[in-house]
């Protein structure tokens, strides 16, 4: 049976449905409801996202919470990623704020956690990964979405930004790419 995705997210799905080839993924049900996104660790959001959805479909979810942390800014934005600039801020508005408040060269890291909950077992389990880099000195490609164009993940020795990368070769090292095939490795052990 499909896993349910607890995300609104069309950029995830997408991704998530690209990267995950154990099991199919059905959107969150229009009928659900997810809590917000209180928690104080990624681990905490995804967590409860995974149990919204569990719990309201009676069916296996999975979850995550992502986001990207700044050495300069002593972790931030981390949870506050999609609402750095705000709360109904776009990407963009985001984006221009990390490359105001961020030196170029300085540290940033992608942090995801990914959260698997299955109501008959009551089994949780998480996977949480990350990607490190640098802040670029200037935006520069097309690809991706939200903070890509200004990292430089440092498993990547061409200097390129992750909106610079093909799809391929940002999942094999994005954090949530880390996650998913770590999801999978654990997933397909189980089955």
């Amino acid at each position: 049976m499909p896993l349910i995705l607890a995300t609104r997210n069309g950029h995830k799905l997408r991704e998530f449905r690209r990267l995950l080839s154990v099991t199919e993924l059905e959107p969150l049900p229009e009928t659900v409801e997810l809590p917000p996104e209180t928690g104080e660790t990624f681990v905490e959001n995804a967590l409860d996202k995974a149990r919204a959805a569990a719990a309201e479909t009676g069916r296996a979810a999975i979850a995550d919470d992502s986001g990207i942390a700044a050495d300069a800014l002593g972790g931030r934005p981390g949870v506050r990623s999609a609402r750095y600039a705000g709360e109904e801020a776009s990407d963009e508005e985001n984006l221009a704020l990390l490359i105001e408040d961020v030196p170029p060269g300085s540290g940033l890291h992608y942090v995801c956690a990914l959260v698997y909950v299955d109501p008959a077992s009551g089994e949780e389990r998480v996977f949480e990964r990350r990607c490190d880099g640098v802040m670029s000195a200037s935006r520069r490609g097309s690809g991706g979405f939200g903070y890509d164009p200004v990292f430089v993940p440092v498993d990547d020795v061409s200097g390129r930004t992750m909106a610079e990368l093909s799809a391929a070769e940002k999942d094999a090292i994005s954090h949530r790419g880390r996650a998913l095939r770590a999801f999978e490795e654990w997933f397909t052990a189980e089955r």
